[in-house]
């Protein structure tokens, strides 16, 4: 082993030390879930991180998978306010594809290393509980159809599995109370789950190298940001980018110490921010903390 190696595991140690036993959800997409090389990646990071003694549990949505079933069926698909209408025929698409094709794909990729992952809906045993959630274009409120906004979570299913050493892997589906089946946004949904389980950590997996500075002048990256001066930036950020930083703002100020957005493209994103020194991306803390933990 060159010294160099060495020196990368020894910078891992304090990281090992602080983690261990630690439950990280990871929201799981963009590029990192439909390149080959990066999902074989991916997996490999998660099964590392349960042999490093953490707990990591994986919440995916699949907009370009649905996406693709919707055109092969010919059923027309539209985003009002950046989400999707998902009309009874359009969620029945959805909930087959996120709960049938790519959970199962996510589950037989971290399970060739061993009987570690185990696939759940936000339905299974109530884990997700969700109202239907209205946009609002230009000051009014507009039905988008069985797309939900999560209310409850109960995440003693999770927690079991966790205990019992598996690795959880969660599609953002959720119930109403009515038993109607909503299509929730999976940033929202890891966030929601992460508050729940005491989470020490939230990463978010997209397709971009952090928050920018100043978009789209420069690509500088905001490496750390606390809650407060990220929900002033909210409004200016791109539609894409949304989603994702008030995921990480809802996650920290619901108690989860850190939050992350990473770029999913680059190898091994999630353990370069786990155990190195720098980290990657942009971290989003709670207010009050000056300084990278």
């Amino acid at each position: 082993m060159t010294a160099e190696k060495a020196q990368t595991l020894i910078e891992a140690l304090p990281w090992l030390a602080r983690f261990h036993g630690a439950t990280i959800v990871i929201k799981y997409g963009g590029h990192a879930m439909t390149e080959d090389g990066l999902r074989a990646q991916f997996a490999d990071d998660v099964v590392f991180l349960r042999y490093a003694g953490l707990r990591p549990v994986i919440v995916h949505g699949g907009g370009p998978q649905i996406n693709a079933h919707l055109d092969r069926l010919g059923i027309e698909s539209s985003f009002t306010a950046g989400l999707r209408v998902t009309t009874p025929e359009a969620m029945q698409v959805v909930r087959m594809v996120l709960v049938g094709q790519v959970n199962r794909d996510v589950v037989a990729a971290v399970n060739r290393h061993g009987p570690f992952a185990v696939g759940l809906s936000g339905e299974d045993a109530h884990l997700l509980t969700a109202e239907r959630k209205h946009a609002v274009v230009d000051g009014v409120t507009v039905d988008i159809g069985q797309v939900g906004e999560i209310v409850r979570v109960d995440a003693d299913a999770v927690v079991a599995l966790l205990d019992n050493g598996r690795i959880p892997v969660v599609s953002s589906i959720a119930r109403g109370e009515d038993g109607t089946v909503y299509n929730v946004n999976a940033d929202t949904a890891a966030a929601a789950l992460a508050v729940a389980l005491k989470a020490s950590k939230l990463i978010v997996l997209t397709d971009v190298e952090g928050l920018y500075a100043d978009w789209p002048h420069s690509t500088d990256v905001i490496r750390s940001i606390e809650a407060t001066p990220l929900a002033e930036m909210l409004p200016g950020l791109s539609t894409g980018m949304v989603p994702k930083m008030e995921a990480c703002l809802a996650a920290v100020r619901g108690g989860v110490p850190q939050a992350h957005v990473l770029d999913g493209r680059q190898p091994h994103a999630v353990l370069l921010e786990i155990f190195t020194d720098e980290g990657i991306g942009t971290m989003v803390l709670p207010d009050s903390h000056q300084e990278r933990a």
